[in-house]
C-alpha cells in the first residue's frame, strides 16, 4: 500500500492570467499534479469555487495544508473513493462551499496521478481501475471552437461556441483537418471583414468575428469546410450557454428579445441548414421540458452541462425527461473524481454519451484527455487548437490513443 505522504498547494497564473490553485499529493517516492481550470460561463448548481476579496486563492491553498491535508495522511493513495468521501464529509455542504469545489477537485485529482505513478501506469490505466463505464467510441472525437461568442468573447454573438468536430478517430487526422480548415476560415474571415479582426482570439483559441446573426459563425465554417476540401467529413456542433443570456424571463439573440418558442425555432432552422451533430444548452438551465420538446424534433444530440453539470441526480432526471442525448463532463463542476465517474457511469447506463471538457480558463493540465480516453467517451471539448493549453490536451489523447 502506498499511503499519502505529503499535500501541497500553491496558485499559478491560467490562460486568462488569473490565479489557480496546483495541488501535489505525495505518495512516498510517487507524486501526481493537478492545476485547476475555472469556467467563465458557469451553472448555478455547480460546486462552488472559493476565491480571496481579490480574486486570489490564498484561501484554498489554508484549506488543503490546513484542512484537508492533515485528514488524508496515512490513507491509501489508490483508494480514490475514501479519499473523496473523507473530503466530502470535512466539507459538510451540498455545494462544496466550506472548503471549496477548487480545493476538492485539486487533491482528488492529484491523488489519482499519484496513485498511478505509485502503481507505474499511465493515468488513463488507473482510471479505468476505478470505474466500470461503457464506451461510446474507442477514441473520442475532437470538438474544436473555431469561433468563440457569448461569455467567451468580447462579441456579439450571443452562442458561445462554434465547433468542428471531423469525423474521425485518428487524432492526428482531425487535427490535420483542424488545421486546413482554420487556414481557410482565416483567409475568409480577413477578406470579409479586415486583417485586424484576426487579432481578436476569444479565451478558448477561437476567431472573433462582428457579427451578432446566430448563423453567421456556421456560414463561415461551412465555406471553409468546403475550400479545405472536407465537406461531408466534418460536422459542426455549437453551445448554446443560452443561461448566459437569460434574464427576467427572456432571452436576448443579437440585442433582440426573443422567447424560448423563437429560440426553439432558431434552434431548429439551424439543424435544418447546417450539419449539426449537437446543440449543447440550447435553452436555460431550469427549462427541463424546453430540452425534452427539442430533442424529440431534432435528431442530433441536445447536449446538456448548465442543465446537468456533471450530477448523476441531474443526469438522471435529465435522461429520464427525455431531455438529452449526452452531457458535458467537467470534473470542477462536482468536485470530486469519485462524483464524476459516477456521473459518468450514470450517463451511459441510460445511453448517454459523455463528452468530457476543459473550460474557458485553463491550465497545461491534460487530465481531461486521459478522462476522455480511459472510458470511450464521444468526445473532447479544448477550444480550439490555437493555444498552448488548448493543444496539450489533444496532443495528450493523440500520444495514448496510438500508444
Amino acid at each position: 500500500m502506498n499511503t499519502i505522504t505529503d499535500i501541497r498547494a500553491t496558485t499559478i497564473p491560467d490562460s486568462r492570467g488569473k490565479p489557480t490553485l496546483s495541488v501535489t499529493v505525495f505518495a512516498g517516492d510517487a507524486q501526481g499534479s493537478f492545476s485547476d481550470p475555472s469556467g467563465a460561463s458557469t451553472g448555478s448548481h455547480e460546486a462552488r469555487e472559493l476565491r480571496d476579496a481579490d480574486g486570489g486563492e490564498q484561501i484554498e491553498i489554508v484549506h488543503v495544508e490546513r484542512d484537508i491535508k492533515p485528514a488524508l495522511l496515512g490513507m491509501d493513495v489508490a483508494d480514490q473513493s475514501g479519499i473523496d468521501a473523507k473530503m466530502i464529509e470535512l466539507d459538510g455542504t451540498p455545494d462544496k462551499s466550506r472548503l471549496g469545489g477548487n480545493a476538492l477537485i485539486g487533491v482528488s485529482i492529484a491523488a489519482a496521478k499519484a496513485a498511478a505513478a505509485a502503481r507505474g501506469m499511465q493515468t488513463f490505466e488507473h482510471l479505468r481501475t476505478l470505474a466500470d463505464i461503457a464506451p461510446s467510441r474507442r477514441v473520442p472525437l475532437l470538438y474544436m471552437n473555431y469561433i468563440n461568442g457569448g461569455k467567451h468573447a468580447k462579441s456579439p454573438l450571443s452562442f458561445q461556441e462554434h465547433l468542428i468536430v471531423p469525423e474521425t478517430e485518428s487524432v492526428a487526422e482531425s487535427l490535420a483537418m483542424a488545421s486546413d480548415i482554420g487556414a481557410q476560415l482565416e483567409k475568409l474571415i480577413s477578406e470579409k471583414y479586415c486583417a485586424d479582426t484576426l487579432t481578436n482570439m476569444g479565451d478558448e483559441g477561437g476567431y472573433v468575428i462582428p457579427e451578432n446573426h446566430p448563423s453567421a459563425p456556421f456560414e463561415l465554417l461551412v465555406h471553409a469546410i468546403e475550400k479545405a476540401g472536407y465537406t461531408g467529413r466534418v460536422n459542426l456542433a455549437t453551445d448554446v450557454a443560452a443561461s448566459s443570456f437569460f434574464e427576467n424571463g427572456t432571452y436576448t439573440v443579437g440585442g433582440e428579445p426573443c422567447t424560448a418558442q423563437r429560440l426553439a425555432e432558431l434552434h431548429e432552422y439551424l439543424a435544418q441548414h447546417f450539419p449539426l451533430l449537437s446543440i449543447e444548452d440550447p435553452f436555460e438551465e431550469g427549462s427541463l421540458e424546453e430540452f425534452a420538446r427539442l430533442q424529440k424534433k431534432l435528431p442530433l444530440r441536445i447536449v446538456g452541462d448548465d442543465l446537468t453539470v456533471t450530477s448523476a441526480a441531474r443526469i438522471l432526471e435529465a435522461a429520464s425527461a427525455g431531455a438529452i442525448r449526452a452531457v458535458i463532463i467537467k470534473p470542477n463542476q462536482v468536485g470530486t473524481l469519485t462524483e464524476t465517474l459516477e456521473a459518468m457511469r450514470v450517463a451511459r447506463e441510460n445511453n448517454i454519451d459523455c463528452i468530457v471538457s476543459h473550460r474557458s480558463g485553463e491550465t497545461m493540465d491534460d487530465f481531461v484527455a486521459d478522462l476522455a480516453y480511459a472510458f470511450g467517451c464521444f468526445g473532447l471539448k479544448s477550444g480550439a487548437p490555437r493555444k498552448p493549453e488548448r493543444v496539450v490536451k489533444y496532443k495528450r489523447l493523440q500520444a495514448i490513443s496510438t500508444s
